[in-house]
């Protein structure tokens, strides 16, 4: 059965497991063997990963709508915020073939069986806190460069950002803020749920191991960051279809780069 542990593991102790030093290198590595894992079943993940470009076209349809035009881009950028808890199940899909078990996509939801699901769950929430966060300062942001005015199309309120001294501004101070939103989100999640999906150890634990792993790999997590970021811009071009092969290849690059950070079974 499931157990609701956050502080300590299922053990009852604070875990504190070994970091691993990292170089380049090591994430090349871990980008040829997420390419493995998807290329092992190309379809199946495909299938399971179109939520992705789906996600995203349907947030740029609903923002358009319901005259949500200033938080089209801090939705889409913010989702990327979510897509530590959103790979899960293609951690799973990793795990398992580590494992040399089944790897069929149904799998993926096998996640729901774990023992550290409320963990998961709790980490979960903490990621899309942060996201809601972002939101509010970024329609802040907004209001502050152009008061409570909405755009009455797209184009309008594009050339209003490109053209304009507050859109400048704007677009400045929203990438500015955005990043440490990301930095705290990449800080605080590069390997908190691989972890505990890997091994029950608590939220606490699985944090803290994330932020360590940062602060002893500065650089290579710091690149690492940029990589997903460049991929998952690569990917929204052309409506993004391209996120149904980016994210499943990210996630389970995600798996492996968990492994070389982490000592196993520290």
């Amino acid at each position: 059965m499931t157990a609701f542990h956050v502080m300590a593991g299922a053990d009852h102790t604070f875990t504190r497991p070994a970091i691993r030093k990292i170089g380049i290198a090591d994430l090349v590595d871990a980008l040829r063997m997420g390419l493995d894992d998807f290329s092992e079943k190309p379809s199946h993940y495909v299938f399971l990963c179109l939520m992705y470009p789906i996600a995203g076209i349907a947030l740029a349809i609903w923002s358009t709508d319901q005259n949500l035009l200033p938080l089209l881009f801090p939705l889409m950028s913010g989702f990327a915020l979510l897509g530590p808890l959103a790979a899960i199940g293609l951690y799973e899909i990793s795990r398992r073939r580590e494992k040399e078990l089944d790897t069929s996509w149904s799998h993926a939801f096998d996640v729901r069986f774990s023992p550290a699901l409320p963990s998961i769950i709790v980490a979960g929430l903490m990621l899309f806190g942060l996201f809601i966060v972002w939101l509010f300062v970024a329609q802040s942001i907004y209001f502050i460069h152009f008061g409570d005015g909405v755009p009455p199309t797209l184009s309008s309120f594009v050339s209003s950002v490109l053209t304009t001294r507050e859109g400048m501004a704007m677009m400045l101070w929203g990438n500015l803020i955005g990043f440490l939103f990301a930095l705290v989100a990449l800080a605080t999640t590069v390997v908190t749920f691989q972890l505990l999906l890997d091994r029950d150890v608590g939220v606490v634990a699985a944090v803290d191991a994330s932020i360590r792993a940062t602060l002893t790999n500065p650089v290579p997590i710091a690149v690492w960051g940029l990589i997903v970021t460049a991929l998952l811009v690569i990917g929204t071009i052309p409506i993004f279809a391209g996120l149904a092969v980016v994210m499943p290849v990210l996630g389970h690059a995600s798996w492996h780069l968990y492994r070389k950070l982490i000592v196993t079974g520290n």
